[in-house]
């Protein structure tokens, strides 16, 4: 069945979790009849430091310590007071998930940076980027597996009915494939990382992840490139950000058209990996509201194009692009509102 689910970042302040935790809860389950909920733990960005994504994620790194540094997170020789400030805003994240999700039986999803990226923006202690460093990179994979079984198994305790999902954020790494990320000093770029050598490190984590229980989600906002080594890695699902996948469309194509990247996720969703389909706000008439159409073309017309089954349409889950700034909570709940209209019509067109 068509679902609508979100990534964690969410506006608010300082004791804003419950409210932020509720209304998400609360507006999934008043999406349209015959789509699926997919809730989601919300991440107050807003707090600072910590609450940001790779804080979080690097928080929950055992064996590799962090802390804030001149240029962002960095690997540290001991654990200090950043790290229990990211891991004191965790835990009030799930303690307001705990309540708000009281009886809850069913997905809750949980965002985390995936190991390539997490590599990109990690600073080693000395040097350069962790991903710069082979052997580091490869104990961050390690250790994010395992804090990925931690993390899923504090979800567990806090809402004891949930199927977790894990959705592993990883918008850098096309950047890493293709070897353009700067150094340090900026003069030089760093090596490219082969295709197996991307697999690898993501298989411990998605591994993980299958092993406490979780289906695993990888997005990767517009990299595309990146399907075959997500699909090869074993995820479960692929994410893609449809509207910057090909752009504004070609002369006679559909919206969001590109040919390579919809190849490669008809092969994926042929193997059975499912699509999350991040969507951009929808553009809004003066005279009819939210031009929802438009949304519902991003999706259907390069599905159809390419030749899959339109009732694989109901395997697709909608979420609201990442936006460059976390506007007001209103404009997020308008998004899934808007989103549980257009999985309502996907969920039509896959039952023609």
């Amino acid at each position: 069945m068509t679902a609508v689910s979100g990534h964690g970042p969410w506006p608010g302040g300082p004791r804003d979790e419950l409210v932020a935790q509720q209304t998400v809860l609360d507006d999934l389950a008043s999406l349209p009849t015959g789509v699926d909920a997919v809730p989601f733990l919300v991440q107050l960005t807003g707090r600072g430091p910590g609450a940001d994504a790779v804080g979080r994620t690097a928080s929950l790194l055992a064996e590799m310590p962090v802390e804030l540094g001149p240029h962002g997170w960095k690997l540290t020789d001991h654990p200090g007071a950043d790290v229990r400030r990211a891991e004191a805003l965790l835990r009030e994240d799930l303690s307001a998930l705990a309540v708000a999700a009281v009886g809850h039986e069913g997905p809750v999803a949980v965002e985390l940076t995936g190991p390539w990226t997490l590599a990109a923006q990690l600073w080693s202690a000395r040097g350069d980027r962790v991903l710069a460093d082979g052997g580091a990179r490869h104990d961050l994979s390690l250790a994010l597996a395992e804090a990925v079984r931690a993390h899923l198994a504090d979800l567990r305790v806090q809402v004891p009915g949930a199927t977790p999902v894990v959705q592993l954020t990883e918008p850098l790494l096309g950047q890493v494939h293709a070897g353009v990320l700067a150094s340090f000093s900026g003069y030089s770029r760093l090596r490219a990382v082969p295709g197996p050598d991307v697999v690898e490190g993501l298989r411990p984590v998605i591994d993980a992840a299958h092993d406490a229980g979780a289906r695993v989600v990888v997005h990767l906002g517009a990299t595309w490139v990146g399907v075959p080594p997500v699909a090869l890695a074993g995820a479960d699902a692929v994410g893609l950000d449809l509207a910057d996948v090909g752009g504004a469309g070609s002369a006679g194509g559909a919206p969001g058209w590109n040919e390579r990247a919809w190849e490669l996720l008809a092969r994926a969703t042929e193997r059975g990996m499912g699509l999350w389909a991040g969507l951009p706000p929808a553009t809004v008439s003066q005279c009819s509201g939210p031009q929802l159409g438009e949304l519902v073309r991003l999706v259907a017309e390069p599905w159809r194009r390419i030749g899959l089954p339109a009732s694989g349409l109901a395997d697709v889950t909608l979420l609201a692009a990442p936006r460059r700034d976390l506007a007001d909570a209103d404009t997020h709940r308008a998004e899934l509102a808007n989103l549980g209209r257009v999985a309502e019509a996907l969920a039509e067109r896959a039952g023609d």
